[in-house]
């Protein structure tokens, strides 16, 4: 029996890292999007963003945020299990805390990741850095306490298997109050309320950085089973994969087709959001619905994100890349399909997780960018944006071959 416990401890350990390991690789899959998707001038920058923000929120989590969500002293302190531990728990205890702290960190650079690209071109470096410090530390593990760490929205029957709001919905809450203070692009929108589409540099790039995310979300949804060693948790692993991939495919191709309806051509961007919108759709429960299901599902979240990021646009929000409609909008509906595929799943549970990270967010994230942006700015100026970020801010441009 002890010898049975062992492997089992040892396979799932394994498998937890193994999942981490390709979430860890969605945050390439965020670069790769984003400096496909913003101009030349501006790609390094995005860059220096993207790798800086999954450092800030591994150091960030350890520190404080992992106490703050899941209780204890923190991985500072953390104590490791020990074989006496697993067989005094009868087994309860199936995977290392350290492996349990490496998942949980990835998710937290995923959150912050949505809103780099939101606020692309625009927003002054140091600024977005500071307030990854407070979104890390503080203000995604405080929500996410209130469900994943056994708090009052899980009590309640709040449904969120792998974080189409606890990570997604809060991530692009918090975008959404930075783009409201940071203000559009320069020359995104003219004075009579034309839009003035501003194509980004790579649609190569933005492919494979899509790709990737589609790659990594196996690992984002499939390691949320948090158990793989034994017939039933393998085929709810297997059930996972397969609900993840069938609705990307639906997201996919729903945008796509809605694209080439309204706009007269398949448009390549909106068939990339249209992958991830499906994925976010099906993140908050890839378990329980069939895989005809699950593809409806994605479909959905394809459709919305066309709407979403048009209707986004006619409001005056810039969003360079989507981030907003794909991680906001979709996470909302993916909370709300819950109700479609769960049972048990309730209405007046779903709302409540819903209005209360949506909220808490928005509101937390609006008063810490208000109060960086009194104090330091947010903003690059006009002249700044003309020349490029890359110049202004980090002094090596992307494409030195074409700025000679």
């Amino acid at each position: 029996m002890e010898d049975l416990i062992q492997l089992s401890y040892a396979v799932d350990t394994f498998y937890f890292l193994i999942m981490g390991a390709m979430v860890m690789f969605m945050a390439p899959g965020f670069a790769m999007l984003e400096a496909g998707m913003v101009r030349s001038k501006n790609t390094s920058e995005i860059l220096t963003k993207n790798v800086a923000l999954f450092a800030i929120s591994c150091v960030m989590y350890l520190l404080v945020g992992y106490a703050i969500m899941y209780g204890g002293g923190g991985m500072l302190i953390g104590a490791e299990n020990t074989v006496d531990d697993v067989l005094a728990s009868g087994g309860d205890v199936y995977y290392s805390a350290r492996s349990d702290f490496f998942f949980q960190v990835v998710f937290v650079a995923t959150a912050m990741s949505i809103i780099s690209g939101a606020v692309a071109e625009r927003m002054k470096l140091w600024s977005f850095l500071l307030f990854a410090v407070v979104m890390t530390g503080f203000i995604y593990p405080l929500q996410g306490s209130w469900s994943w760490g056994g708090g009052f929205l899980s009590d309640a029957g709040f449904v969120d298997f792998a974080g189409s709001g606890i990570v997604h919905m809060c991530g692009a809450a918090a975008a959404l109050a930075g783009v409201l203070l940071l203000g559009p692009r320069q020359g995104k929108y003219g004075p009579n309320g034309e839009v003035n589409a501003i194509q980004g540099s790579n649609m190569p790039l933005a492919t494979l950085g899509m790709f990737i995310l589609w790659f990594g979300w196996f690992g984002f949804n499939g390691g949320s089973e948090l158990k793989l060693s034994n017939i039933d948790e393998a085929n709810a692993v297997a059930q996972v994969f397969v609900n993840t991939n069938m609705a990307a495919a639906g997201g996919l191709i729903a945008a796509l087709i809605l694209a080439r309806i309204m706009f007269g051509k398949a448009d390549l961007t909106m068939a990339l959001n249209g992958a991830l919108a499906g994925l976010v759709s099906i993140t908050a429960e890839p378990l329980s619905g069939t895989n005809v299901e699950s593809m409806l599902i994605g479909a959905v979240g394809g459709l919305l994100v066309v709407l979403s990021i048009v209707a986004l646009d006619k409001m005056r929000i810039d969003d360079p890349v989507g981030a907003i409609s794909v991680h906001g909008t979709c996470g909302i509906w993916g909370l709300m399909a819950v109700l479609i595929t769960t049972d048990g799943a309730t209405l007046t549970g779903q709302l409540t997780g819903l209005a209360t990270i949506l909220g808490f967010t928005f509101a937390a994230a609006l008063v810490v960018w208000f109060v960086i942006k009194t104090i330091f700015g947010i903003r690059l100026s006009d002249e700044d944006q003309m020349v490029g970020a890359d110049v202004a801010e980090i002094g090596i441009v992307a494409y030195p071959e074409f700025s000679k």
